[in-house]
């Protein structure tokens, strides 16, 4: 019969507060390299003043229907008596620092867009913008041809966002893989799992923020994000589980984790969109299709580590130990595994993951935000109620399902509700296969 597991002994307690208050005061001393950082290298606008100058700024990303970047485009801010104006980066991003609250009036040159390129219908400009509690503004140009895209281009449309939606749906697969391991061996929904995709993002810019050589900062925000899973499950989950409590309440327990991390992230990281070096949105054509370094890149990398997170689940003890667990706990201790190592692996495995979409991530989008895992939670979700909750390979053909078809449709769709598409293909498939694609049938009640 196997023994009821006793309570950390109070030396034992003393121990964990002391790993963890170590592993956390890193974590945060990451963050406040990140923040001084994110100010630094905050792009300034020319000719205008640096926003830097000011404490208010007006600020916004120019990018096209495709969702690629539109530089060189001028922009005049005119208000309060003063007037400025900036020129959007490589990346589209543009900043104009302004001295005082208000409104002020935010022009667009049109002449400087680039040919083939214009405002959408009904985009007003020039606009009328009004600071209300914030000190940065937030301005959005909508551009493009048009939703309906030429006949002549449409084969090469389709080639380009299928491979870009591949790309896309891998990436989400890193971090649904890990995000169905936890959910298969804990039966945890866990929220929080879009903040252990920032910190991957997070970590890599703070270490390259401090001089430390892009490989060995990839590395170390790896380690940092596996880190994160390792605390999470030994100071909060496994007491939960000891304690017997019920999964609805610890799903509103990762709830509040991740919204009390996210702006942790906000507070020392601030609220800019900054750049990871290398960062290329030049595309290359390769055939017949025309795709940036950034997405070829992300799906080369994504490919090979599913692949290899494959092949240990399969072939490996530790992958035979891990299903075993995640179909039947109760039976998977009673034959011998160590089902509380069994899950510490999983955490750490899941945030190793999470970190390294990331940094994907990061590179597909462009840029580092506070926010750019809860921007992504949902098309996370999705992928893995899509293939099955607890099925890894399952979340890996619905993550592909979702990434294809939210590239796809951003032809025909506006940017902003391209998202909106696959959430409805989720809907739809789950009303005839509630269990998902590679998911089993379970008897409820």
């Amino acid at each position: 019969m196997q023994s009821t597991p006793r309570g950390p002994s109070k030396r034992g307690s003393t121990g964990i507060r002391k790993v963890t208050g170590a592993i956390f005061a890193v974590l945060l001393a990451v963050l406040m390299i990140a923040a001084p950082a994110a100010q630094a290298t905050t792009p300034s606008p020319s000719p205008s003043p640096s926003p830097t100058t000011f404490q208010n700024n007006i600020s916004g990303f120019l990018r096209d229907d495709a969702r690629t970047p539109i530089p060189g485009v001028r922009i005049k801010a005119t208000g309060n008596g003063f007037e400025g104006t900036a020129t959007s980066s490589a990346n589209g991003q543009w900043s104009i620092g302004v001295p005082v609250q208000g409104t002020y009036k935010v022009e667009l040159d049109t002449s400087t867009l680039p040919q083939g390129i214009k405002l959408a219908e009904g985009q007003e400009n020039p606009r009328n913008v009004t600071f209300s509690q914030t000190s940065n503004l937030s301005v959005i140009f909508a551009f493009g041809k048009g939703i309906v895209v030429q006949q002549q281009d449409l084969g090469q449309s389709i080639l380009n966002r299928l491979v870009a939606g591949i790309s896309f749906g891998l990436l989400l697969a890193l971090a649904s893989v890990g995000l169905s391991l936890i959910f298969g061996t804990t039966g945890l929904t866990n929220f929080a799992h879009g903040e252990m995709v920032t910190l991957g993002a997070l970590a890599l810019f703070a270490f390259n923020a401090w001089g430390v050589p892009f490989w060995l900062a990839v590395i170390l925000a790896l380690t940092g994000g596996a880190a994160f899973g390792y605390v999470q499950d030994l100071a909060l989950w496994r007491p939960l589980r000891r304690r017997g409590m019920a999964l609805v309440p610890m799903m509103i327990v990762s709830i509040g984790l991740a919204l009390a991390v996210r702006y942790a992230y906000q507070f020392f990281f601030g609220g800019a969109t900054q750049q990871l070096p290398g960062a290329q949105v030049t595309d290359v054509q390769i055939g017949p299709i025309s795709v940036s370094p950034n997405t070829l890149w992300s799906l080369l990398i994504s490919a090979v580590v599913i692949a290899a997170v494959g092949i240990v689940l399969l072939r490996t003890r530790l992958g035979k130990a891990t299903r075993a667990v995640a179909d039947n706990p109760a039976l998977a201790a009673a034959s011998g595994i160590d089902v509380d190592r069994v899950i510490r692996i999983v955490w750490v495995v899941g945030g190793l993951l999470a970190a390294l979409g990331g940094v994907l991530w990061a590179y597909y989008r462009p840029g580092v935000t506070w926010d750019m895992g809860s921007q992504i939670l949902l098309a996370i979700f999705a992928g893995v109620t899509l293939g099955g909750l607890g099925t890894v390979f399952g979340a890996l053909i619905g993550s592909l399902v979702v990434g294809i078809f939210i590239e796809l449709t951003s032809l025909v769709l506006p940017p902003d509700l391209k998202y909106v598409g696959a959430l409805v293909v989720m809907i739809v498939v789950l009303l005839f296969r509630p269990q998902g694609i590679l998911g089993r049938r379970e008897r409820v009640g």
